[in-house]
């Protein structure tokens, strides 16, 4: 499954609730994009970084598959970069993940990965809450995805009715990652403060 599955990371996000770019602040000993980067790696070497403008990733180098590219779309948020990192990919299947997710889970993405022959997308749903930005898409989504660009509806969600979805609930993400860290966001200094704490007592716990 993974040879044909590239790792989509969307980067175009202005960081407007915080001060700088976000994805280039320091996490325990890494940045938040270096954290993303380093646990999508493993499941493939074409990663494709989406960003809403040209930036400098130097810190990635040492990825050789390593492609940014900029939305297609300006301007169309998530889902803009969602249908850009698509078209970008060579790949049927594709992970695609925010860069501001810290403690991605390698068992949990595996888990969704193995799941998805037969739907379009694999989406983590707890309750009636979506995480449309940790999930799998198939690249059959880029039709129904630039039809709602160009009707200038920009929620993801609103996809979901039009395709074939594999909802992981609560209790498949439990068996995972029983605290959902998996699905935390940084979008405020204090979501980042919390994770700061988080990422120091998991290396205390190492050591």
């Amino acid at each position: 499954m993974s040879r044909d599955m590239s790792c989509i990371v969307l980067a175009g996000g202005n960081s407007s609730r915080l001060d700088n770019n976000k994805i280039f602040t320091t996490i325990g000993n890494r940045t938040l994009l270096q954290r993303v980067a380093c646990v999508v790696s493993s499941f493939s070497s074409d990663i494709i970084i989406v960003t809403s403008k040209g930036q400098s990733f130097s810190d990635l180098t040492g990825h050789l598959r390593l492609r940014i590219v900029n939305d297609i779309y300006p301007g169309k948020g998530p889902l803009g970069g969602l249908y850009t990192g698509l078209v970008a990919s060579n790949s049927f299947y594709n992970l695609v993940v925010a860069s501001d997710m810290p403690f991605l889970n390698q068992t949990l993405l595996s888990y969704m990965m193995q799941v998805a022959p037969g739907f379009d997308a694999v989406v983590p749903r707890l309750g009636n809450m979506f995480e449309p930005l940790h999930a799998v898409y198939s690249n059959s989504c880029r039709v129904p995805l630039e039809w709602l660009i160009k009707q200038g509806n920009l929620k993801i969600s609103d996809l979901f009715p039009v395709i074939r979805v594999r909802y992981v609930e609560a209790k498949e993400i439990d068996r995972f990652d029983p605290k959902h860290l998996s699905l935390f966001n940084v979008n405020t200094e204090a979501d980042l403060a919390e994770a700061r704490v988080l990422a120091n007592r998991d290396m205390s716990d190492i050591k």
